[in-house]
């Protein structure tokens, strides 16, 4: 689909955490700053488009601090919401595969292990702005929704949720999974991660040996679901089927 080193893909949000090692993966790859593709400028982004080949995009800027969105509201549904939309009316005038990061907070939290045709139902501002982002990207055939939480390595804070469940995976994992997705044919919702653990547990793993305090989250100022665990059998499934596609072509 893209050429070497992927020089025909654009990466939104290039100076966040999943931004800078997406960069490390895609050398070759196309990372306009939010001064030259901002999402809420549609004609800036289409004259940009028009200028640099592109076939596709992996959307992740986004404001993602669920106490920055209920403070902001209106500039996450600019940005994670309206300026999402905009890239869909581009993806779809220019015939773009389009990849959109979202977050594994489209669910309550009331089960865990989410599937990924289980009801969503967002508990915080943020969340929502996510999956209206969700909304606008089902409307083209070419895209891929990739649901999933993702961190620094290693653990930045002193403090881990002793009572939340997740999937989560150091940035490095989650970026080098969506690039090999962004390359392959899959459409409609992925959901990629680890296996089930606490946040604490998942952290303690990645804290390079500090012993880190337990946080709960009724000590927090905003919303947090219980338990978002990803069930991640689709992509366990698509990475077999890119091997059976690889073998029959005679690739190694």
């Amino acid at each position: 689909m893209t050429g070497k080193d992927g020089d025909r893909v654009l990466v939104t949000g290039g100076s966040g955490l999943l931004g800078r090692h997406l960069r490390m993966l895609l050398p070759n790859g196309r990372f306009p700053s939010a001064e030259d593709f901002d999402v809420r400028d549609y004609e800036q982004m289409r004259s940009f488009l028009g200028e640099n080949p592109t076939e596709v995009v992996i959307h992740c800027a986004a404001i993602t601090s669920p106490p920055r969105v209920d403070q902001e509201p209106i500039l996450a549904l600019d940005v994670n919401i309206i300026g999402t939309a905009h890239l869909v009316k581009l993806a779809a005038a220019l015939r773009l595969r389009l990849v959109y990061i979202s977050t594994d907070y489209v669910f309550d939290g009331e089960s865990g292990m989410y599937r990924e045709d289980d009801p969503v139902k967002p508990v915080n501002k943020y969340a929502w702005s996510k999956l209206g982002g969700e909304t606008a990207v089902r409307m083209i055939d070419d895209s891929l929704i990739v649901r999933l939480s993702f961190g620094p390595e290693p653990f930045p804070y002193e403090k881990a949720f002793v009572d939340q469940w997740t999937s989560r995976e150091p940035v490095a994992v989650s970026a080098s999974k969506i690039v090999g997705l962004a390359m392959s044919d899959l459409r409609g919702v992925v959901h990629i991660g680890a296996a089930r653990r606490t946040v604490m547990e998942y952290a303690q793993s990645i804290a390079g040996g500090r012993v880190l305090k337990p946080l709960r989250r009724d000590e927090v100022t905003f919303s947090v679901p219980k338990d978002t665990s990803l069930d991640t059998a689709r992509y366990a499934a698509s990475l077999s089927d890119l091997r059976n596609d690889h073998e029959e072509r005679g690739n190694p």
